[in-house]
């Protein structure tokens, strides 16, 4: 049994959260300018990161193309001599070349950036001014590595697989599923018996994400995948494992980029950190982060271990899939031009939800506390990090399809964990979604950032509320089992040993919201409405409840309460009115999914020729289909079997596809055979 850890307020990354106002307007940034200095001391020596203006393209791709890709100059004169005066050995795409999606690359400008590594003994700020005065340059950042604000060697409360499946036990609630950890898992249904509950720190049913409703409508669709930009996510979790997403052109440990999509090996996703496909949850200082997230949105459920995911499955259908993004590896962490390819990598990769529980300071960070506060503004962090901007505007732009559930992709940020009124960058970004924490009884988690940019809030947890200071006696009882806690309880791996645990902050509300929404694009596939990204976030507010009845007077908790010694703090609730957003409600969101959005039609194919590719029908039409014609034959040719439409293409050229339902009602969509197109529907 292993002894009881302090306590992380996990999601306080040292890079955290991105939001939306709460009123939904678009905030536009003011044109950029740059920053009078580059950064920080933690500014990577040697790097900084170049996006040249449009006219370079040419250029920049004829020496890119000469050098395979292994540059050491630009090919533009100005540049080069610049370069040859700081040392210059590496030049390169921060964005790798991938054939299938690089038409959108160019379009969102994002090759366009580069990253120049020179000799690590030039003064930075010399070196940021040179390339600052060149006229063929648009923006300049530095690089710099994802620091983190919890302690990557805490011991996180856990108990293992075996251990959590011989001592389950069941509460009054009727669980819909026989996971038997469930019992644990108040966030998703709240019948305000927790036992942790004291005259002092209350529980109130129905302060939780809003699931036993939901789940009478949806649990999940393996066609939804959400991104955990994160530590790696356990892929063989037993909890875990059928809901991972499994990248099937890869094979691990081949060598190769099998699909042509710039990484090698990526099956399980990719591990930024240390640019290869083999992600790693097993290094020192491990706290198994990114498999507590995965757990909460997709969790196996019913399979008779374990916890539940919010959209894990069940009732005879799979969960939504999980795709491993690491950006932490043990002590060590990604940079900025990495994380940017990540984001990218996600959206090019199929995801739909963007699922980031980390993200910079508040600008309102108690310094005394030891945080180092961030950017203030949304203008400010666009300027100090433009990559990171773009990056996230391609996810937002790019992600999920017109012909599918969602158009564009959703952003889902940790708001911060540093008791601030303001919530962090990214997670500030008007284009994204900032989620703050509750407890147990609607009111404001005691560590969770606040304030306008706020768009939506979820369980987090609050053991500074229902702990009892300097005491261990809410941990385990008598016989040494784990008690139920005022935190979130889900899967985790801890020195490579799969099995579950309790961690608390805005890094556990933030997945509640993240699962919700993959529930809801679930239940949007099976009821077959569609979407834009920015339609979605809004129906998620609007459907979202109002719990600010419950701020009102005072909260009592007990800052690092694991001393004996802790002092008594008093929250002002209604300081928090206006600032937390509204609470995530799964049911309310599927309800309101049969009414919104619009009906999905059939989508366009780009296909290569002599290619042939399928379609499930009744992914996008409600009526069985009974016929598919080509207008010309010799371009292409369709066929419907068992609800499935095939297209086999024969001739470069472009034609139009009809499919009649037995209604006698047309689909229409277009048909392009082009030599080296993906064989997939647009």
């Amino acid at each position: 049994m292993n002894s009881v850890f302090k306590y992380l307020t996990l999601g306080a990354l040292s890079l955290m959260v991105v939001s939306c106002v709460k009123d939904i307007e678009r905030i536009e940034p003011a044109e950029q300018t740059r920053p009078a200095i580059i950064a920080g001391e933690d500014a990577a020596a040697g790097e900084i990161i170049i996006k040249f203006k449009p006219e370079m393209e040419e250029i920049l791709a004829a020496e890119f193309t000469r050098s395979g890709g292994k540059a050491t100059r630009s090919g533009i004169p100005s540049t080069d001599e610049v370069l040859d005066i700081l040392g210059a050995y590496s030049f390169e795409r921060v964005f790798p070349i991938d054939s299938t999606n690089e038409t959108r690359t160019r379009e969102a400008g994002l090759h366009l950036w580069y990253i120049v590594r020179f000799d690590e003994g030039e003064d930075m700020q010399s070196a940021f001014e040179r390339l600052s005065q060149l006229g063929e340059v648009d923006k300049l950042q530095c690089n710099r590595p994802i620091a983190r604000a919890y302690n990557p060697n805490a011991n996180p409360m856990f108990v293992s697989c075996a251990e959590a499946d011989s001592r389950a036990t069941t509460r009054a609630t009727e669980w819909p599923f026989n996971d038997p950890e469930i019992y644990r898992q108040w966030c998703y249904i709240n019948d305000g018996t927790a036992p942790f509950a004291s005259e002092r720190a209350g529980v109130l049913a129905g302060s939780d994400a809003g699931c036993a409703e939901a789940w009478e409508l949806c649990t999940g669709d393996e066609d939804i995948i959400v991104a955990v930009m994160d530590e790696a996510v356990m892929w063989s979790h037993p909890d875990l494992a059928d809901n991972i997403w499994v990248n099937e052109g890869e094979e691990l440990y081949a060598g190769k980029d099998a699909d042509g999509n710039g990484y090698v090996d990526d099956r399980y996703g990719y591990n930024f950190v240390r640019n290869t496909g083999i992600t790693s949850w097993t290094s020192n200082g491990r706290t198994g982060h990114g498999t507590h997230v995965a757990g909460t949105i997709a969790a196996v459920n019913d399979n008779g271990i374990g916890v539940a995911g919010i959209a894990g499955g069940g009732k005879g259908k799979r969960g939504v899939k999980i795709m491993t993004i690491q950006l932490f590896d043990g002590m060590n962490s990604c940079s900025l031009a990495m994380e940017a390819r990540a984001m990218k990598y996600a959206a090019d990769n199929g995801a739909v939800i963007l699922q980031c529980s980390w993200g910079y300071n508040s600008a309102k960070s108690n310094m005394i506390m030891g945080y180092t506060p961030g950017p203030a503004t949304e203008e400010e962090w666009a300027a100090l990090y433009p990559l990171e901007k773009e990056a996230l505007d391609y996810f937002i732009n790019y992600a999920g399809s017109p012909n599918g559930v969602i158009d564009g992709g959703l952003a889902i940020f940790a708001s911060g964990n540093e008791y601030a009124a303001q919530s962090s960058f990214p997670a500030a970004y008007s284009k994204c979604i900032s989620v703050a924490a509750v407890a147990a009884d609607y009111t404001p988690a005691s560590y969770s950032n606040y304030g306008s940019e706020v768009l939506l809030c979820a369980p987090g947890g609050d053991l500074e509320y229902y702990g009892t200071p300097g005491t261990s006696d809410n941990i385990y009882d008598e016989n040494g089992t784990l008690r139920e806690q005022g935190a979130i309880y889900s899967t985790l791996v801890l020195d490579g040993v799969a099995g579950y645990g309790y961690y608390e902050g805005t890094s556990m509300a933030c997945p509640h919201v993240s699962g919700i929404a993959a529930l809801g694009l679930a239940y949007a596939k099976q009821q077959h409405r569609h979407f834009t990204s920015e339609e979605f976030r809004e129906l998620m507010y609007n459907t979202a409840r109002d719990i600010e009845e419950y701020f009102v007077g005072e909260k009592l908790y007990y800052m690092r309460h694991e001393s004996a010694g802790a002092t008594p703090i008093k929250m002002n609730l209604a300081d928090y009115r206006g600032k937390m957003g509204r609470l995530a409600d799964a049911g309310a969101l599927l309800k309101a999914i049969d009414g919104s959005g619009r009906d999905m039609r059939l989508p366009n194919i780009c296909i290569a020729p002599g290619a042939t590719t399928t379609l499930n029908i009744a992914d996008y039409i409600t009526e069985e289909a009974s016929n598919a014609e080509v207008s010309n034959s010799e371009i292409a040719t369709a066929t419907i079997e068992a609800g499935v439409l095939t297209i086999s293409a024969k001739s470069e050229g472009q034609t139009s596809l009809s499919v009649t339902t037995k209604s006698g009602t047309k689909h229409h969509a277009t048909i392009t055979v082009r030599t080296g197109a993906g064989n997939g529907w647009l």
